[in-house]
């Protein structure tokens, strides 16, 4: 099942509707969608390495269009849509106190979020909330998604083939790193 999904995915990479797949998921990430993009990203630039920044620079755009439909829902639509997403991630709870401090780190939390895989969608939402500078959550959320999608982008420009074929030959291991990382983000987050 492993190895079809994974076919499956290396063949929607080179469709001519990969693109168009990867903005919806990184816009989507970015506001309520647990899947990050990057599991469609990384099988499209090893199918297809040439067009590895352009596939970054796609995921970069949607993802902080995504971004601003998170905040815009902790700013205008947090009782109605805010708060279940916010339930669904375990964060209802600790966030009237994370709120309170939120605004002084905010710009470093959307960095981090937007950078790692903590989920991005709950900084988005909590910017929005508490009123965080629009102007500041556009830079940062650029900053941080531009530096995780081009880093990922050029490493895998550069090594492609011989990632390619690490990941074809640890297709098993590769998956359960995948959800490790998953999991422990969503760990971490729920520490803070």
């Amino acid at each position: 099942m492993l190895r079809r999904l994974y076919n499956w995915t290396m063949s929607l990479a080179q469709s001519p509707h990969a693109l168009w797949a990867l903005a919806i998921v990184a816009f989507v990430e970015s506001s309520f969608f647990p899947i990050p993009p990057d599991v469609l990203m990384i099988p499209m630039i090893i199918a297809r390495p040439s067009r590895a920044f352009l596939i970054a620079g796609v995921a970069t755009v949607a993802s902080v269009g995504g971004g601003l439909f998170g905040y815009y829902i902790g700013h205008a639509l947090m009782g109605t849509i805010g708060q279940p997403i916010l339930e669904f991630y375990g964060k209802d709870a600790s966030f009237a106190e994370m709120s309170a401090v939120f605004n002084e780190y905010g710009a470093w939390a959307v960095v981090v979020a937007g950078v790692t895989f903590l989920p991005f969608k709950v900084i988005t939402i909590a910017s929005g909330v508490t009123g965080l500078s629009l102007p500041v959550f556009i830079a940062s959320s650029i900053f941080a998604r531009a530096l995780r999608f081009f880093i990922v982008a050029a490493l895998l420009w550069k090594f492609g083939e011989p990632i390619r074929d690490f990941i074809e030959k640890r297709l098993g291991l590769m998956f359960i790193l995948f959800c490790l990382l998953l999991i422990g983000g969503f760990a971490l987050i729920g520490l803070l």
